[in-house]
Formats: C-alpha cells, structure tokens, sequence
C-alpha cells in the first residue's frame, strides 16, 4: 500500500474510533490510585506543522498507556507522519508528562520529556537514519466535553534542533 493511501486510510479510521470510546467514572467515585498504574487510559489524535521543514504538514495519534509513580506522571506513546514540502518524515516517541493540576479542571498544564526514533523517505540510503532524538514537551489541555479535550502543545525535539506545534483532541479519564 502507497504512504499516501495509509494515511488517508488512518484518517478515515482514527474519527470513528474516538467516536466509539465513552468515558465511565469508576462506581462510587473511587479516590485516585497512587504509584505506578499501566493500561490503555486513553488517545488523541493531533495535527500541526514542523516549522523546521518549511511548514511541513504533520499528523499523528498519541496513547495515554499510564501512570508513573503518580496520576500527574504520564506516560505517552505517539507517532507521527510528515508530509507535503519535502519528503515524508516519520517519529515515533515515548515521552513522560508531568500534569500540573487535577484532571478536573479547565485547562490542564503540562511539561514533558521523552525520546523519539526518527526517519525519512529515503531512510535506507541515509547511513544516520533512523536517528534517535531527545524531546521537549510543553503543552495544555482545555476542556471541550465530558470525554474530550483539546490539546495545544509544542515539540521541541532532536535536542531543540527540529520544532512542531500541534492542536487536536484527547480522551479525558474524567473526573
């Protein structure tokens, strides 16, 4: 299958999916665990443009897959597809977020790091590729509805050498 039919395939599918998920509280208003929790908690879809590459289009989904040692440690996986003004890049990333309020308020703060294996048409030709890269994430979420939120957020990564921005939408895990 062409990149280009796998992308607009995973943009066909990755609405329907946020589509199907509702979020349930736990039964009897359950106080937050503390220590290190995995599972899948949650996902976001998000789009945005690598200002390092001259505007390039970039889009990808992230996965909430837990807390570490606190519920305002997270642990997210993501990936990414860069298309359009050159060629296509890809990243895939693990990052912790330190969350600074509760997940009950209206706009939640964030700070991250984690790190990133990168690539790009052509990789197989290119003898420093893939390449590993160490990332900075400042962020906030904004509350849309009982089970989303909208994501504002900036990558920099490879070490601040390479700059995303992002906007797109995350399951919430309630209140």
């Amino acid at each position: 299958m062409s990149r280009l039919k796998l992308v607009i395939a995973l943009l066909g599918v990755l609405p329907g999916v946020g589509a199907a998920q509702q979020f349930s509280p736990p039964p009897g208003g359950a106080a937050p665990s503390t220590g290190t929790r995995l599972g899948l908690f949650g996902f976001g879809v998000r789009g945005g443009v690598d200002v390092t590459h001259g505007g390039q289009l970039v889009v990808g989904t992230t996965l909430d897959i837990g807390d570490l040692f606190t519920p305002q440690v997270r642990l997210r996986p993501s990936a990414e597809i860069g298309v359009f003004n050159g060629g296509n890049t890809y990243v895939g990333s693990l990052e912790a977020l330190w969350r600074f309020t509760d997940d009950n308020q209206v706009a939640i703060p964030y700070v991250g790091a984690g790190v990133s294996l990168a690539g790009h048409q052509d990789c197989g030709a290119d003898p420093s590729c893939p390449a590993v890269w160490v990332n900075l994430v400042l962020g906030f979420e904004l509350h849309y509805k009982s089970s989303f939120n909208w994501l504002l957020e900036y990558h920099g990564m490879d070490a601040l050498r390479q700059h995303r921005f992002y906007i797109g939408l995350t399951t919430r895990r309630g209140s």
